[in-house]
């Protein structure tokens, strides 16, 4: 249990280091979360992309200028 607690004052700088740890797991998350609303996000936007697509005659991908 010792070495536990030696471990965790990390050699007197663990005031320093445990909130650098939970920092950088704090952005990571938030990251993360962002990152999963952005790809959620996209994927409606491409599905509703592709209901358009296939609402047009066969052949008109495009607009005609």
């Amino acid at each position: 249990m010792q070495s536990i607690m030696e471990w965790a004052e990390m050699g007197g700088y663990a005031s320093f280091i445990w909130p650098c740890y939970i920092l950088a797991t704090v952005v990571l998350v938030a990251v993360l979360i962002q990152s999963l609303k952005a790809a959620r996000d996209q994927e409606t936007t491409l599905d509703s992309l592709k209901q358009a697509v296939r609402g047009q005659p066969q052949g008109e991908t495009e607009r005609e200028a």
